[in-house]
Parts: C-alpha cells; structure tokens; sequence
C-alpha cells in the first residue's frame, strides 16, 4: 500500500513540474531574413524549428520568452523582427538587444 502511494506521489509531483516547465507553451519568431534550410537551434532552453521567415518552439519552458532567448536565437539564424509567445511578445528594446548580435547575412 505505501508503493502505491509513493508511485501516486511521484506521478503527480511529475506531472506538476512538467506542466510548469511548459508554462508558455509555443513561442514564434518571425526573422528579417529567410533562413537557406530548414534548420533547429535551441535558445533559452527551448528547441526552434525555422523555416523560411519564421521559426517555432511548440513547447518551450517560460525563460524562453527572454531577450536572451531571441539573442541567442538570432545568433544562429539572423534579425529578428518579431518574437513572442501567447503571453507576451518582446517589445522594440528588447528586439534591439536581440539583434546586437545578429548573425550577418551572407551576400
């Protein structure tokens, strides 16, 4: 009886963290620039998807909707003009501090 209430226990302390590692759900980025090739980066610990102008993370945990997400995100694919959640979305500072450091496009 007491493993039945430990695997209980357990269970939901597992499920409880997991739903609040995922608080913010999907986040999207839309990029100045198209990327060549479908590509993933992970930034702020959540896994982006791009493709074209436009890259998806479908679960990412809440730090990942951070000006420092979208730096590093940015670092690999290029500016980006919008980054967001269904939350929030970055404002202009912080889309500015996001692309100081923008990969360069090749020309």
């Amino acid at each position: 009886m007491k493993l039945r209430s430990l695997a209980a226990v357990a269970a939901l302390s597992v499920s409880m963290f997991a739903g609040s590692a995922f608080a913010d759900g999907r986040i999207a980025a839309a990029l100045d620039a198209p990327v060549a090739a479908k590509t993933k980066v992970v930034a702020g610990g959540a896994v982006f998807v791009c493709e074209g102008t436009e890259c998806v993370s479908a679960q990412a945990p809440s730090r990942a909707l951070t000006a420092a997400a979208c730096k590093a995100l940015a670092k690999e694919v290029g500016r980006v003009a919008a980054f967001g959640g269904e939350t929030k979305s970055l404002d202009a500072e912080d889309l500015a501090r996001c692309n100081a450091s923008a990969k360069v496009a090749a020309k």
